[in-house]
């Protein structure tokens, strides 16, 4: 790997960081929280479903947020994307005039480094990057089954099962006392409201998605810590964050339609003040929610073994990198940003034509 072109996509990194953070700070300032805009979407059908790539597989982490938001801005109703050569692979040929969507991954190269000592050592060093998707709406002549419509939302009746047996498998201690919702991490139980004391059964479900996001946190799980020392400060505002990303990820999974809490000016707020310091708190916060949601689907009963979608090989396998909770490291939230997503996919294809990359230097994603 050249070490000059992985330099010169500093510029192009950090644009993917200010934009994304920048259109979610301006959602927020206007009270509207992103990571929802799926389920207030009117050219929406069927079940909201994180993105999928063309052989079926989900994305994660911070592409699901900038996939949906794709989405939603430009009326796709499918949730399927694919890269331009993929979609050549495949028979098809983006329309021309269509630009496609950015998403990220996580890679390493090696690099050299002196000790102190003197001694000269190999370091895996992490890098974010950037390549282009289209959704498949935006193509022609693809097989049938991409043409397909979302599928139908369960019914109330199964999705409140599903989501029953869902939490259930999780083991958490849930306490129904009392006329508010939180986690304690000293106690770790969750204390819910009645669940006749919410507007519906699927709200009780959406906040409890929220707390068990939350429960994921203590040292005996994810030991995710940020610092928080007292109610209200960054830290705490981090993990709120990571509690509503990890929940709009589970309520995809699941069916539901996230609520908008009563105290949510004050998060909004805390949020603002978080992202404006920071412009990859975004990131890392849909890295560590990711990691939550997926923690929580691990516990489930095993089901019979499905088999593993076909890989395209012009995809390049590789173990996802660690995800670690110093968010001060600048490096380590390039990995945190596409944790256990995208290093399995094609940079960037050599052959799709300039005019359907994303234009530049504007990205839209929210």
């Amino acid at each position: 790997m050249r070490y000059s072109r992985i330099f010169n996509d500093a510029a192009r990194r950090r644009d993917i960081y200010e934009t994304v953070t920048n259109r979610v700070i301006a959602d927020l300032e206007k009270g509207v929280r992103p990571w929802v805009k799926p389920w207030n979407s009117e050219h929406l059908e069927g079940r909201i479903m994180r993105p999928l790539r063309h052989n079926g597989e989900r994305y994660s982490g911070i592409n699901v947020l900038m996939l949906w938001s794709a989405a939603e801005e430009q009326g796709f109703a499918s949730p399927t994307w694919m890269t331009y050569k993929q979609a050549l692979t495949l028979g098809g040929q983006v329309r021309k005039g269509e630009h496609g969507s950015p998403v990220v991954y996580a890679s390493t190269f090696a690099a050299e480094e002196e000790t102190d000592d003197g001694d000269t050592v190999v370091k895996e060093v992490p890098f974010l990057k950037t390549y282009t998707v289209f959704n498949v709406e935006q193509i022609d002549g693809l097989p049938e089954r991409y043409r397909e419509s979302a599928p139908e939302p369960l019914n109330p009746v199964e999705r409140i099962a599903e989501a029953e047996h869902f939490f259930a498998a999780t083991g958490a201690e849930i306490r129904h006392v009392g006329t508010q919702a939180l986690y304690s991490v000293t106690h770790d139980h969750i204390r819910m409201p009645p669940i006749d004391t919410f507007r519906d059964a699927e709200s009780y479900y959406a906040t409890l998605a929220h707390e068990t996001t939350h429960w994921t946190r203590h040292p005996s799980r994810l030991d995710r810590e940020f610092g928080r020392k007292r109610f209200g400060d960054e830290g705490y505002a981090r993990e709120e964050l990571v509690a509503e990303l990890g929940s709009a990820y589970l309520c995809a999974d699941l069916g539901l339609e996230p609520v908008v809490r009563e105290d949510h000016a004050a998060y909004i707020e805390s949020w603002l003040t978080v992202l404006k310091k920071d412009k990859r708190a975004i990131f890392q916060g849909a890295a560590y929610a990711q990691r939550a949601a997926d923690y929580l689907h691990e516990m489930q009963p095993e089901q019979a073994p499905v088999p593993a979608p076909e890989r395209d090989p012009e995809e390049p396998a590789a173990d996802e990198p660690a995800l670690r909770p110093s968010w001060h490291d600048v490096v380590e939230e390039s990995v945190n940003a596409a944790k256990n997503d995208e290093e399995h996919e094609p940079e960037e294809d050599a052959d799709e034509p300039e005019e359907h990359r994303p234009r530049s230097p504007q990205i839209s994603l929210f």
